[in-house]
């Protein structure tokens, strides 16, 4: 491997942890444990993706540092301007301004960066993970590999090795180590063009025409396809109300222009709670806005601190809007690199105040998938790009699912348009009223997914998975034994409760109408033609507890097990 991968010290003893080569016997050619440092096998295994992580959160909180000295030249050049007329004045203010322009290019090119070197740390830890599987092959098999990763029979396997088996190995090796080269010269060459670009100038003039939001996400990406990387970059740093919510801009555009948006989101916020302590004391109205805008200002905190983490996965800011309760969608990993993408639709009440909570759950499902499948990527999307009810006497009512149909649906199209390389395999997921939006959306709009799940669900606005649009087979629900959505039966069915009491003729009466819940047939009921998942009895919101059996079945669904 040449470029970013990382020597870090002397090869390792032996190829995997711990101090012996596989196998656990003496190395017969009686290598010293330093040799072979050179070879891609040793520095594999001494590679650290975690460092490299590191490296480039580091990158990325230089926007901090920009944006500090992009508001001293604005000062600057306010007090100029105030101070000093004439010729000299505007030339001297135009170039300021310009300074203060070159100054705001450089944050998106920083984020990339950060970009750049957090895919390359993943893709290194599952290529290292690929070589764990290798060198678990080779101790299984009675093959011995050396200290440059060659294979061969081990003399004091206890029963005959077959050459296939070798060969097997041998092919593992090599996959893993050239999975890690792929990544390395793809980073090494995104690296080098932005150094290019460093040089030759970061912007271009802008793309005489722009797609309006809502266009379909095909069209879209054909557009961003057709511009240079110059274009592109002028569009983040200068227009990154428009990049950051076009679906069918690739994710890593996305995610640029809305962590330059950040600050003027808090800075909306901001001023919205300043405008209410100003009318204090103010009736209930303005008390409960005020408690709603500081809920917001702690949610956005808490996700900003997790953007600049820095850990793995990393995360992609797809979408952000403070307006009313506040509205998310965060990628953890890139899903137009992954294998499989995951969106989770929360359901009632959600919002910024709780959207790193929502992303905990999210989270939970994709480190389940990487404790099942170590060497597959996967990324988890939480999408509350929604109004999502507050109150019960919102939730009863099927409108605001309705309303988010089509920016869901456009979400999904958007998935599809962007991914590199065969279409992973993506899966929508909804918990209570979030079923109720994915289920309409389907119904709606139709969804590009391969699979949908439907946790805690008080009817998805279907009778039957047929209505889904998606085959029967891949349509999922699960509902917890003590999980309180039981009892959302439709008006009729609780009238009849109410009437009749709870004695025999209420069962009599009642019966039929057991499948039937708020918003439809029970999707957990076999009529309904889902196919279903067991959970433990974790109330309605324990479906991503470790030990419910709910979560493993999430994560086997999004792996397509």
């Amino acid at each position: 491997m040449t470029g970013p991968a990382p020597v870090t010290g002397p090869a390792p003893s032996r190829p995997g942890p711990g101090s012996r080569p596989a196998g656990g016997r003496p190395d017969p050619a009686g290598r010293p444990a330093s040799a072979g440092v050179g070879n891609g096998y040793a520095r594999l295994w001494a590679a650290d993706p975690a460092g490299w992580a590191a490296a480039g959160a580091a990158w990325s909180g230089l926007t901090g540092l920009v944006d500090r000295r992009a508001a001293a030249l604005e000062g600057a050049a306010g007090r100029l301007r105030t101070g000093w007329t004439g010729a000299a004045a505007g030339s001297a203010g135009g170039r300021v301004d310009a300074l203060r322009g070159q100054l705001t290019a450089l944050a998106p090119a920083a984020i990339e960066v950060d970009q750049v070197l957090a895919e390359f740390a993943g893709r290194l830890h599952l290529a290292k993970a690929r070589l764990a599987e290798a060198v678990a092959l080779a101790d299984a098999g009675g093959v011995r590999l050396d200290r440059q990763g060659r294979a061969a029979v081990d003399p004091a396997a206890a029963r005959p090795v077959e050459s296939a088996a070798v060969a097997r190995v041998a092919a593992a090796v090599a996959a893993a180590l050239e999975s890690a080269d792929a990544a390395d010269r793809e980073a090494a060459g995104r690296l080098d063009e932005l150094a290019a670009a460093a040089g030759a100038g970061w912007l271009a003039p802008p793309p005489p025409w722009r797609p309006a939001p809502g266009t379909d996400p095909a069209t879209v990406r054909s557009w961003w396809a057709g511009l240079t990387a110059a274009e592109r970059r002028w569009l983040v740093a200068r227009e990154p109300e428009l990049v950051g919510r076009l679906d069918g801009v690739p994710a890593t555009a996305r995610d640029q222009a809305n962590r330059l948006l950040v600050g003027q989101r808090r800075e909306v916020l901001l001023a919205e709670r300043s405008r209410l302590l100003g009318r204090l004391p103010g009736g209930p109205l303005e008390l409960a806005g005020l408690a709603r805008v500081e809920a917001s200002l702690s949610g956005l905190d808490a996700l900003t601190a997790r953007l600049a983490g820095g850990g793995q996965p990393r995360a992609y800011l797809l979408g952000l809007d403070p307006g009313g309760e506040g509205r998310a969608i965060v990628a953890l990993g890139d899903p137009d690199r992954a294998d499989r993408v995951l969106t989770y639709v929360p359901g009632m009440t959600a919002g910024l105040a709780d959207a790193t909570g929502e992303l905990g759950r999210a989270a939970r499902v994709r480190d389940r998938c990487a404790a099942l499948d170590p060497t597959g990527s996967t990324a988890a999307v939480l999408w509350l790009d929604y109004d999502a009810p507050d109150f019960l006497h919102e939730a009863v009512l099927p409108g605001q699912a309705r309303d988010a149909g089509p920016a869901l649906h456009r979400f999904q199209e958007g998935l599809r348009a962007t991914h590199d390389g065969p279409p992973a395999r993506q899966t929508v997921l909804g918990h209570s009223y979030g079923s109720l939006v994915v289920g309409t959306a389907a119904r709606d709009h139709g969804l590009a997914a391969d699979a949908l799940v439907f946790v805690g669900s008080p009817g998805v606005g279907v009778d039957g998975a047929t209505g889904l649009r998606l085959p029967a087979g891949e349509v999922w629900a699960s509902t917890a034994p003590d999980d309180v959505i039981r009892l959302a039966r439709p008006p009729d069915a609780l009238a009849r409760r109410i009437l009749v009491g709870a004695g025999p003729l209420a069962a009599v009466l009642a019966g039929p109408e057991d499948h039937a819940l708020w918003f439809g047939r029970d999707p957990t009921d076999p009529g309904f033609g889902a196919r279903t998942f067991p959970s433990g009895r974790y109330g309605h919101t324990g479906y991503w507890e470790p030990g419910n059996p709910a979560l493993d079945g999430m994560a086997r669904i999004v792996l397509g097990r």
